[in-house]
């Protein structure tokens, strides 16, 4: 066991299974009290619960299967986990797109340790097929919408102001780069955290807290059901980083070391760690005399502005 995070108290937001297990776990090892937490007690066993399990292959099948099993856990078997290695740790069972739930959350984390030191945005719903936008009802977007960005604001939202009154906090988001077809829900939601870490840093900062996020790659029944539905391979699947990989830089994120690190976004993948750009302009289009006409523009904007451009792959 470290000491890295000795007398820290640390929430993470799905934390029965894979990253969100990890990263619980990793913080525990380095002396974090945790309170753990996902939606409801037992796994959400989406695998089996999927129609398209029984049309595999006996072997695909048996492959599929195993790899549930091993991905099984909520809230409660992460914090006994913890328990067992010696350390400190409560479970919270709850959705936290509801804005009072995640406020009870917060407040067990209080109540239980005396503060909340470190924020660890990693819950996100990915129930569903993808679904072209076309087909996309209310209810797909906000599920994925309020389950990842209004549950990370949420959680942020009650969390700030203990951690500003103590002048000290760490908030970590999880983002994805994801560009996949027929998930526009998912990729706006984890583009709106991206927008809301870089705000959130900016408003805590001169409190001594920072706010940062997370780009993982791992293993995951995401990726286990992608090769029920003929999208990956099992190689392909088995080569990607197991899911506690995460975890080390997302916990180096919460030290005090990484105090000076605020508003960033970071690729984590296995041994490979990557710093994103910031957005910035790459190109420009001036007019010296006046406002530009749209004949104007239709002449200059493909011979300067997009100089080089190739069309959008599809």
């Amino acid at each position: 066991m470290g000491e890295k995070l000795k007398g820290k108290v640390a929430v993470v937001t799905g934390s029965g299974q894979n990253i969100g297990k990890g990263i619980a776990l990793a913080m525990a090892k380095e002396g974090a009290k945790v309170v753990t937490n996902n939606r409801q007690p037992g796994s959400t066993d989406l695998i089996t619960k999927d129609k398209r399990l029984e049309t595999l292959s006996p072997e695909l099948k048996e492959w599929v299967l195993e790899q549930e099993k091993q991905m099984r856990g909520d809230a409660e078997t992460t914090a006994k986990a913890i328990r067992d290695l010696g350390g400190e740790a409560v479970a919270f069972f709850g959705d936290i797109s509801d804005f009072e739930v995640a406020g009870k959350l917060i407040k067990m984390a209080v109540e239980n340790f005396g503060k909340i030191d470190i924020l660890v945005n990693n819950a996100g719903a990915r129930e569903g097929n993808r679904i072209p936008v076309w087909e996309m009802s209310p209810a797909d977007w906000n599920l994925l919408i309020g389950s990842h960005l209004t549950g990370s604001w949420n959680c942020i939202r009650h969390a700030a102001g203990f951690m500003k009154e103590q002048k000290w906090g760490r908030i970590i988001n999880c983002v994805s780069t994801s560009l996949s077809k027929n998930m526009t829900n998912y990729i706006a939601a984890k583009s709106g955290i991206a927008g809301l870490t870089k705000a959130v840093a900016k408003d805590l900062w001169e409190f001594g807290i920072t706010c940062n996020a997370y780009s993982p790659t791992a293993r995951s029944r995401s990726k286990v059901r992608s090769v029920m539905y003929g999208t990956r391979g099992i190689t392909d699947v088995e080569a990607i980083p197991p899911s506690e990989a995460v975890a080390p830089f997302v916990v180096y994120l919460a030290t005090e070391e990484a105090a000076p690190i605020s508003g960033l976004i970071f690729k984590v993948h296995g041994e490979h760690v990557g710093l994103f750009s910031e957005p910035e302009e790459v190109a420009t289009l001036d007019k010296e005399d006046g406002l530009w006409t749209l004949k104007e523009l239709a002449q200059q904007v493909p011979r300067v502005l997009l100089k080089g451009y190739q069309p959008w792959p599809v």
